[in-house]
């Protein structure tokens, strides 16, 4: 077998990362709340299904086609609104924009990122690109995030749902983090001046903590388009996102980094998927790392996944080309696992390729 070099999945981006970040840096990324118990509940989630591939089916043309809102991406792979960018390459979410378009995905860009509505827009105008939404006390600096993101074509708002106030994530306070002023969050333009070095508990206080379902009627009314529910873990949520007019739920515990003990995303997923049925389009992040536990998302339920860290780690290694690489790596595996499940597209999963380990 001819010998590959370079990284060959995201496990190897990521150790060459922490290699190339400092230790604050890698830690932002890499770190959850309290004692990490979320943060590795969210990998070992998928040790407790096993996949039931089938035998003697036509898998001579697999696709890895999606429709997401409408929108037909080529993989069920979405890169998740991460904070920050420009720590992990000068380039920063202007790479990941250009990686995304260049692989047929959506970007989705972080309320608190180092690179301007306006910048990722110029940098991938063909590319699909949604919005994350931090919402501001102040609804009027709100509305001119959602203003912006209409007019740089953002087709999605994705409000991020469980962050009323910032989880206690001690690798960031043990190594003193802060976003050094040379960053610098550039969505807000020149709404909130020169924020100067932001550490997490000044972050904190950008995001309102008082709001409520009520609410979303004003964000519909004001986005102008879809919009996103990210950070449902339970049936009840999910209901109420439904009822109030969201279009897509992201089941999602924010990668480990809020509230420590909280349940796996992968384990919340099948009652998200049960409460809201057809109505809304649910999506996943948290923990994946192979494009075979993409395929256990989706066979329970998930209409397409979010990564965040393996995307960094890319971006992290090699810029624009390192996330093209991971996405690439992501839907190599997909594909395969669909070829050796009896899948000639993600439409065919289904929890009967699903079994529980002992």
């Amino acid at each position: 077998m001819e010998q590959v070099d370079g990284p060959l999945n995201v496990r190897d981006y990521e150790r060459l990362a922490e290699e190339a970040l400092d230790e604050a840096s890698f830690g932002y990324f890499a770190g959850g709340a309290g004692d990490e118990h979320t943060l590795r509940h969210n990998n070992e989630a998928f040790d407790r299904w096993r996949l039931r591939p089938r035998v003697l089916v036509d898998v001579s043309s697999v696709s890895t086609e999606v429709t997401v809102l409408g929108h037909k991406i080529s993989m069920p792979i979405i890169t998740s609104p991460v904070a920050y960018q420009r720590m992990a390459h000068p380039d920063g979410e202007v790479a990941v924009a250009r990686a995304a378009s260049a692989q047929g995905t959506i970007m989705c860009l972080s309320t608190f990122a180092t690179s301007s509505l306006a910048e990722i827009a110029e940098a991938a105008p063909d590319g699909q690109r949604w919005f994350q939404l931090y919402w501001h006390p102040d609804r009027g600096v709100t509305r001119s995030l959602l203003d912006q993101a209409r007019e740089q074509g953002f087709t999605a708002v994705v409000f991020t749902v469980d962050l009323p106030i910032l989880g206690r994530r001690e690798r960031d306070l043990r190594t003193g983090f802060a976003l050094k002023p040379e960053y610098g969050i550039r969505t807000y333009g020149s709404a909130l001046g020169d924020l100067g070095e932001l550490t997490p508990a000044l972050a904190a206080e950008l995001i309102d903590p008082r709001l409520t379902w009520r609410d979303l009627e004003w964000l519909h009314e004001t986005a102008g388009v879809p919009v996103i529910a990210k950070g449902i873990l339970t049936a009840e949520d999910a209901e109420l996102a439904a009822e109030h007019g969201c279009q897509g739920i992201v089941v999602s515990n924010h990668g480990g980094r809020q509230l420590d003990r909280a349940v796996a995303s992968l384990d919340a997923l099948p009652e998200v998927v049960e409460a809201v049925g057809d109505r809304v389009e649910v999506l996943m992040d948290s923990g994946i790392r192979r494009g075979s536990e993409i395929g256990i998302a989706l066979a329970l339920g998930a209409r397409a996944v979010l990564i965040g860290r393996p995307v960094v780690w890319g971006l992290a290694v090699d810029g624009q080309a390192g996330v093209e690489r991971v996405l690439e790596l992501l839907q190599a595996e997909l594909r395969q696992a669909l070829a050796l499940l009896g899948c000639a597209s993600p439409r065919e999963l289904g929890r009967s390729h699903l079994g529980r380990a002992n």
